[in-house]
């Protein structure tokens, strides 16, 4: 078995491709149009609605496996709450989604079965405006809505999209053996050659049409969708190199472009927001994944120098901060976060990031007030206990444990597939000298992270102790029973 925080460069390569060419709603164009059967409601039974949320759950857990998710909360909510604001607005609001930031410096996005709708760090980072990204996910959840896929897979009959996730499984857990990987590679050669089949020009018109109508119900500009489709093609014409992923897989043409151009004159004019809180999202997440802080601070540094409108001046500072506090310059990141702090006291970005800094430069009990008054003026907010945990723990006392652990269960409720969670609350269960809750948040991180046989080894160990009560014993052994069946099922 994989370490579950083990990378292989190769392996993250083929298994988003996999994901891509296998699984995705992207297109590749043809010179034919192929008109599309009326179906009816029976490409829908392709998977029963079980079989989605099962794909769902264990997609989400292979990419935490290899560490591909952008779980920053910030950044993830932002994105989250984007995507179903969108939802809401489209033709089927009460569908299940999943909206993810993957960790892959390529432009481009993906949708899969069980609504699992994945935006690429690169084509976050590449965007100029909110309305961009708020394109690129509308288009994505109309192919959902839509059905595309599954008429797809109705119309070739011999795709098994849980047979293909199976394939991916045996991948990862070969650890790169040859045999296997040449066998994988095979497949999704023969996957991605019926994708094109299947997949028509027909079906990424009418995810533009039914996307820019979202994107205009939910108050995006859809003008959005157009200039994210015409700036890559330009983009690519400048560079004279081939197509970014997103254009291979999203082919664009002039006439295309056109024709969603004169969609959006057709409707009512929608009122613009600045996008201040998505330059200020772009910029951590910016700052986050740069590994060279220096870097960092060179690119945030470059780009106040240019004549930027108040919004992004205000995203490149909060970046060029945390890039600075990331390089040990506290002083400096102090002077930046206090100065934006004075314009928008209330911005919680800001306020979160003064009491890493504050935690940074050893002023504890500072960054715990703050903290703690955020927490209970907004208790739901994962960020905001995320952060607070965090710093109660460092204490590291029988009193900061306890309230450490208060605040991780509340969330944990809410929010129960959540790894990093489930760690944070076995070292607070652990400090606060819970041995036992603290093994069982620890398989449950680890099942989180696609590690379900780690699981199933911490809750054994746990089971065999002799001084557990009825209510410890029946609750781990119950948990270990349902994981095994699971382990079971996925070794058929």
């Amino acid at each position: 078995m994989i370490p579950v925080k083990q990378k292989h460069g190769f392996l993250k390569r083929l298994s988003i491709a996999l994901m891509v060419t296998a699984v995705s709603l992207s297109s590749i164009a043809q010179t034919a149009r192929i008109e599309l059967p009326e179906l009816g409601n029976s490409a829908s039974d392709v998977l029963s609605n079980a079989e989605e949320r099962e794909y769902a759950e264990n997609l989400i857990r292979q990419l935490r496996a290899y560490d591909l998710l952008v779980e920053d909360p910030l950044i993830s909510d932002f994105f989250s709450n984007m995507g179903f604001r969108l939802a809401s607005n489209s033709d089927q609001p009460g569908a299940n989604f999943t909206f993810v930031v993957m960790d892959q410096d390529v432009i481009n996005a993906f949708a899969a079965p069980g609504g699992v709708i994945a935006l690429h760090s690169g084509l976050v980072l590449l965007a100029e405006t909110q309305d961009e990204v708020a394109g690129v996910l509308s288009h994505e959840i109309a192919h959902i809505t839509q059905l595309h896929m599954y008429r797809a897979f109705e119309k070739g009959k011999t795709m098994n999209i849980l047979a293909m996730l199976a394939m991916m499984g045996v991948i990862l857990a070969s650890g790169g053996d040859g045999d296997v990987v040449t066998g994988a590679v095979v497949s999704a050669q023969a996957i991605a050659a019926q994708a094109q089949i299947n997949f028509t020009r027909h079906n990424e018109v009418e995810a533009d049409r039914v996307g820019i109508r979202t994107l205009a119900a939910s108050g995006y500009n859809p003008q959005g969708m157009a200039d994210f489709f015409q700036r890559m093609s330009q983009q690519t014409r400048a560079n004279g190199e081939g197509p970014p992923e997103f254009l291979r897989t999203h082919p664009v043409s002039v006439n295309r472009i056109a024709e969603a151009e004169a969609r959006i004159q057709n409707l009512p004019e929608v009122e613009e927001s600045d996008g201040r809180q998505f330059y200020i999202v772009q910029a951590r997440l910016r700052a986050l994944l740069e590994r060279d802080p220096n870097k960092a601070i060179e690119y945030f540094d470059s780009e106040l120098e240019k004549d930027l409108d108040p919004a992004r001046r205000t995203g490149n500072l909060y970046g060029l901060a945390m890039a600075r506090q990331r390089n040990a310059e506290y002083g400096k990141a102090s002077a930046i976060l206090s100065q934006l702090l004075e314009q928008e006291p209330n911005e919680l970005a800001f306020q979160l990031q003064m009491a890493q800094l504050h935690m940074d430069t050893g002023q504890n009990q500072q960054a715990i007030d703050a903290l703690q008054s955020l927490y209970h003026v907004f208790p739901g907010n994962r960020a905001i206990a995320y952060e607070y945990a965090k710093a109660l723990l460092e204490q590291d006392t029988p009193e900061f444990s306890a309230e450490a652990s208060t605040v991780l269960k509340e969330q944990l409720a809410s929010r129960p597939d959540d790894p990093d969670l489930y760690a944070l609350y076995a070292q607070a269960a652990s400090q606060a000298g819970d041995d036992v809750r603290a093994t069982e948040a620890i398989a449950e991180s680890y099942y989180q992270r696609g590690g379900t046989e780690e699981a199933i080894t911490q809750l054994e160990s746990l089971v065999k102790r002799a001084d557990l009560d009825y209510y410890q014993r029946a609750r781990v052994s119950a948990r270990l029973m349902e994981l095994r069946i699971e382990q079971q099922e996925a070794d058929k």
